[in-house]
């Protein structure tokens, strides 16, 4: 069922979305980006960095022709469940009861991340791991295609999700256990819609993407603290959720480090541009830049791009950018503590004197 929302006197349905635990994601502000969007004439979106494509589950339901793109494997895994996969839940609930009644076996994920002790420092109680190694195992064994393979995928990671052991990211694990983690797994039907508009799928460079025009474009990019006590390189989002991508290849790679993290996902191995918190010899952060060149080369109508107050841009730095491509045509200030959205103070800095984060949403026309 479809939430509603009154923003403003207006009363927004907000289509119900699902996804994983995700450091930056859109569930909070997807009522305030559907109200902005609203008044739009939009025929096809393109959710550019998908994450876990709640915005472009949104985007699908309230009639757009939907693109999700993003670099990641499992967030490709994702689109495809919600996005394409249209086969009925009675096609597939049978094969989750089956895989639900496989017992455990001890097998790769046991070895690397499955915890018995009481100190936890792992991902997941052995338990889960066993029952993660017997169900990825048989998903690989039947005759599946590509789209009934990512329901199920998504369905297990989903699982995985509810029981793990972390603060929400898998580059440091928790201590003593979570109490959500003594629970046991189990697979459920993701929350998929009827499927009514044409739809793509995308894993792929986010500039290669925007090579095609669509109505909308939203951006959501990674950005870097402003905080300068903290290192221009950080851990990267592909090692924040090296674990879904491990479930969806299974590969079995070769992993470091106490998180066991793959190999891949090392700072200094394909970085993105976007997660590039140095500064160039002009001493712009590359970062910035490569989202100045983005607006400059998206072929769009609209481009709806958040931003937060922890980001190394300024809001005017942003507002110039906007501006020297196209027309800033509405611009918006959420407040997590109160849950408003407001019209936005031109100020250059970003942080209010209580110092709390807020996200910002600006909208402009090409």
């Amino acid at each position: 069922m479809n939430e509603q929302l009154s923003i403003f006197g207006d009363t927004i349905q907000v289509p119900v979305t699902e996804g994983i635990k995700y450091t930056g994601s859109k569930l909070k502000i997807l009522p305030y980006i559907l109200q902005m969007i609203q008044p739009l004439q939009i025929d096809t979106a393109l959710d550019a960095f998908s994450g876990t494509t709640r915005v472009a589950q949104a985007f699908a339901q309230i009639g757009y022709n939907t693109t999700a793109n993003d670099i990641s494997e499992w967030s490709k895994v994702f689109a495809t469940c919600f996005l394409l996969a249209d086969k009925p839940d009675s096609y597939y609930q049978p094969l989750i009861d089956y895989l639900n009644s496989l017992k455990g076996k001890y097998g790769w994920f046991s070895e690397n991340y499955g915890g018995e002790s009481e100190e936890g420092k792992r991902p997941f109680q052995l338990k889960n791991t066993m029952r993660l190694d017997a169900i990825r195992e048989e998903i690989d064994k039947l005759k599946l295609t590509w789209d009934d393979k990512c329901v199920l995928l998504t369905s297990l990671i989903f699982a995985m999700d509810a029981v793990d052991n972390t603060i929400g990211h898998y580059a440091a694990y928790l201590s003593g256990w979570a109490s959500r983690s003594y629970n046991d797994i189990e697979l459920k039907l993701p929350k998929r819609f009827p499927i009514k508009t044409r739809n793509e799928v995308l894993q792929g460079d986010v500039f290669e993407a925007t090579k095609k025009y669509h109505d909308l474009v939203y951006f959501d990019p990674p950005y870097g603290s402003n905080n300068e006590k903290m290192p221009p390189s950080r851990v990267r989002y592909s090692a924040y959720y090296h674990i879904w991508k491990t479930i969806v290849l299974n590969d079995h790679p070769k992993l470091f480090g106490k998180a066991g993290r793959r190999e891949d996902s090392r700072d200094t191995v394909s970085p993105s541009v976007f997660e590039e918190y140095k500064k160039n010899e002009e001493g712009n952060f590359i970062a910035m830049q490569a989202i100045k060149d983005l607006i400059e080369q998206t072929k769009a109508h609209y481009i709806l791009l958040s931003y937060g107050s922890g980001g190394r841009a300024t809001k005017q730095e942003l507002y110039d950018i906007i501006n020297t491509y196209g027309n800033l045509i509405d611009a918006r200030e959420i407040d997590y503590k109160q849950n408003v959205m407001s019209g936005m103070r031109w100020t250059n800095e970003w942080v209010t004197t209580d110092n709390q984060y807020k996200e910002y949403l600006f909208l402009m026309e090409k």
